[in-house]
């Protein structure tokens, strides 16, 4: 029996995600989102390029969870831009009260699913997710270190004339400009990076990966990074359902790691069919330590701010 993976929201970023793991042929697909035929023409669209590219997945779009029943894996993208006028407070209440529906909505349909959070603000609304879901701490997680750290690993690909591939670097902390990065455990081919490039020239590149998606949505005009974040997604859905025990940063629940309490916040972890299966603990220096301090303390400011009726089950 296939494996079934649900993308709430078919967006750019969910529709994306769709594509990619019908491409990779990992599961059935179920998109769904409120606006009617958006999903199901999405799709059936997608589903038609299955004789062509060769997948043999199956592929629907609802308005409703119905058809989301029992999936393995289900993917948040769903959520409110922020509009002319509008605060980052009245932004968080609004994907608050979304995101808690969709997780009421999971929990009924899909009670052994694991959740994986893309909608922003990326790691307040995975704690939201864990809250309100009642699941383990181990089947909830926000996805951005991989975006962020596919970023950084391209622009130092670039800088230094390689292959994307042989670049290997661990970050940490929250999503976009409270990312954490780790120089020390970048290398290239296992070689340190600081062997290619200046430490004011990574510092550069750093910054550019901070606020990667912000530069997109410069370029952009009227929209937002898609491509990146879904196949970002996906590599998490693949590790899952495919056991491969991946090292990956993610955000995942703090129970005293790294000295942090009750705050989902980027780290690397081992990921695969038991969902996050370690959170791994790197050594770090005193300035790397106060940049996760910091970083935290930005997460949790955002967590404090959420609606306290959703934080009670």
């Amino acid at each position: 029996m296939r494996k079934k993976v649900t993308i709430i929201g078919a967006g750019f970023v969910g529709s994306t995600c769709a594509h990619w793991i019908a491409a990779k042929e990992l599961a059935d697909v179920v998109l769904v989102d409120i606006v009617e035929g958006v999903p199901q023409g999405k799709g059936l669209d997608l589903l038609q390029a299955g004789p062509i590219e060769g997948f043999d997945i199956n592929i629907v779009g609802t308005n409703g969870y119905e058809e989301t029943r029992d999936s393995d894996v289900v993917i948040l993208t769903s959520g409110a831009p922020r509009k002319p006028g509008m605060s980052r407070e009245d932004l968080l209440r609004v994907n608050a009260e979304i995101t808690a529906g969709n997780i009421r909505k999971i929990v009924e349909t899909s009670p052994n699913a694991f959740i994986i959070v893309v909608n922003n603000p990326m790691d307040t609304m995975a704690y939201l997710a864990y809250k309100v879901s009642g699941f383990p701490k181990q089947r909830v997680m926000g996805q951005g270190g991989v975006l962020d750290a596919a970023r950084y690993r391209t622009f130092i690909a670039q800088e230094i004339g390689v292959s994307v591939e042989d670049i290997q670097a661990m970050l940490m902390g929250g999503h976009g400009d409270e990312m954490v990065p780790l120089p020390r455990y970048t290398t290239v081919a296992g070689i340190p990076v600081t062997q290619f490039i200046s430490e004011e020239r990574l510092a550069q590149i750093v910054e550019r990966t901070k606020k990667g998606g912000g530069e997109i949505v410069q370029l952009l005009k009227t929209g937002s990074a898609y491509y990146a974040p879904s196949a970002a997604t996906v590599q998490m859905v693949e590790a899952i359902l495919k056991d491969k025990k991946r090292i990956l940063p993610a955000s995942v629940l703090m129970e005293g790691e790294y000295g942090l309490q009750d705050v989902f916040f980027g780290v690397p972890i081992k990921l695969g069919a038991g969902g996050v299966e370690q959170i791994i603990e790197l050594p770090l220096t005193e300035e790397e330590q106060a940049a996760v301090r910091r970083s935290a303390a930005l997460v949790q400011d955002s967590i404090a701010a959420l609606p306290q009726e959703y934080l009670t089950r």
